[in-house]
């Protein structure tokens, strides 16, 4: 606790204050390389209550517990991989780690990286974990993984132009995680729909040490959404969200926030001077809808165990 004084009154700044400012102000040397990123937490994302807590385990408490892994010898884990099916929130999963640790995120995708200058990627790549270090604690998230480590193909790899540049990312990405053992505070991310495009080269020791995989919500983690995303709009009486949960299985977390989207575009193409969005609105915008998802995708998608190399040849 520290005291100011300004004049007769003496103003107290508390533990809590400090780490407000912290959210709120990130070190000038990340201006101009870290994204701008919506302030997400835990609770802005519904379900998936087992895979939060895993991820407050392995990225939130190694950044913000640092001194009680070091004093038990516990060594954190470099790096997590996000898979599962497009619209579960992986993205969205790794934006509130980030926020929930107070560290600086840094986000890369394949398009970011991929560029038409040889070498350019490789560059940028560099520099961000450089950029890193220097503003540690950090998260680097990698959204599209598979585009940034592709599979290799074979000792010679593809001739083609972007196989070749995909190597070569590789090669640098490997090499930089490699030498985060001798960092402290920073975990790297990733996130990608497509866990068989990944090169078995980053899941060893060292790199992406926990593989997490993000299922589509289930009835209760619908509901969650959907009360996420109804709290600013104004439900009628008789609106129940379990009811809406309960007939839109396979839909995802995007799914799920355009159905409420469209909802209040029926009301008020309904009534342009409506109060309230009913029922009706919500059985109207479900008609008009489909999930992203079938169970054939899912199931897919469930039965991959990205540590074995005999379930991702597919």
């Amino acid at each position: 606790m520290l005291n100011l004084c300004e004049g007769d009154k003496v103003l107290k700044l508390l533990m809590e204050d400090w780490e407000c400012a912290r959210s709120m102000v990130g070190p000038s040397i990340t201006r101009g390389v870290t994204k701008e990123i919506s302030i997400v937490s835990w609770d802005d994302i519904g379900g998936l209550k087992d895979l939060k807590k895993e991820l407050q385990k392995v990225v939130e408490w190694p950044i913000k517990h640092a001194a009680a892994f070091s004093r038990l010898g516990i060594p954190p884990v470099r790096g997590v991989l996000l898979h599962g099916p497009p619209g579960c929130s992986k993205t969205t999963l790794a934006k509130a780690a980030a926020h929930a640790a107070q560290a600086s995120f840094f986000s890369l995708s394949g398009a970011d990286l991929y560029s038409k200058y040889v070498g350019e990627g490789e560059a940028l790549l560099r520099r961000t974990f450089q950029k890193a270090r220097l503003a540690s604690p950090s998260i680097i998230f990698f959204d599209e993984a598979d585009a940034i480590a592709p599979k290799r193909t074979g000792p010679g790899g593809n001739s083609s132009g972007n196989a070749t540049v995909g190597e070569r990312l590789l090669s640098t990405l490997l090499t930089e995680m490699d030498g985060l053992e001798l960092a402290t505070g920073i975990i790297v991310l990733g996130a990608t729909n497509r866990p068989n495009a990944i090169d078995a080269a980053l899941l060893r020791p060292g790199r992406f040490d926990k593989v997490l995989y993000v299922p589509p919500p289930d009835v209760e983690g619908r509901h969650e959404i959907l009360r996420i995303h109804t709290r600013k709009m104004k439900l009628g009486e008789d609106v129940d969200l379990w009811k809406v949960a309960e007939c839109t299985e396979l839909f995802t977390g995007a799914d799920l926030e355009g159905l409420c989207r469209e909802a209040g575009m029926a009301a008020l193409r309904e009534d342009i001077s409506a109060s309230l969005i009913h029922d009706a609105h919500f059985q109207a915008a479900r008609s008009s809808l489909s999930p992203s998802l079938t169970k054939a995708v899912v199931d897919e998608y469930s039965k991959v165990d990205i540590n074995d190399p005999s379930s991702r040849k597919h």
